[in-house]
């Protein structure tokens, strides 16, 4: 849990608003005032993302099946001109979203590849193991 006037007090909340912080980023670059338009996207968004440290989604776990895919808006099925603006725009924003997302799976390949190196070892091959302390944090420490 934590509060407004102490907001260090709980990591998990840290790291949501973090996250959060950064979707809004995205989403709103364009016009950095309109953020709070974004917001049940942002939650939309990271609800329906995979973490890595359960492997799932909030929703997933929370009901029990993959969220539902939102369908790509045709333009002129709404007789209203402001839901058909919005739809539109949710439509642009989805797909400039994709194309940043896969950029950046682009960018972190080519630098995680560019630190490694091509190696190949034989049956006994004699190798030297890197270890590394680790020291488990328990609850009752």
């Amino acid at each position: 849990m934590s509060s407004s006037y102490h907001p260090q007090s709980d990591g998990q909340t840290e790291v949501l608003n973090r996250v959060v912080e950064q979707y809004l980023c995205a989403f709103a670059h364009h016009k950095p005032t309109s953020w709070g338009k974004f917001l049940l996207w942002a939650e939309w968004s990271y609800n329906t993302s995979r973490h890595s440290g359960t492997e799932k989604s909030p929703y997933k776990i929370t009901y029990g099946k993959p969220p539902p895919s939102i369908p790509q808006y045709l333009q002129g099925i709404s007789n209203v001109e402001a839901v058909d603006d919005m739809l539109l725009q949710r439509n642009n924003m989805i797909a400039v979203l994709k194309q940043k997302l896969l950029k950046a799976q682009d960018d972190m390949k080519y630098f995680t590849d560019k630190q490694r190196r091509e190696q190949s070892f034989e049956v006994g091959d004699l190798v030297m193991v890197k270890l590394r302390p680790y020291r488990q944090i328990t609850a009752k420490e």
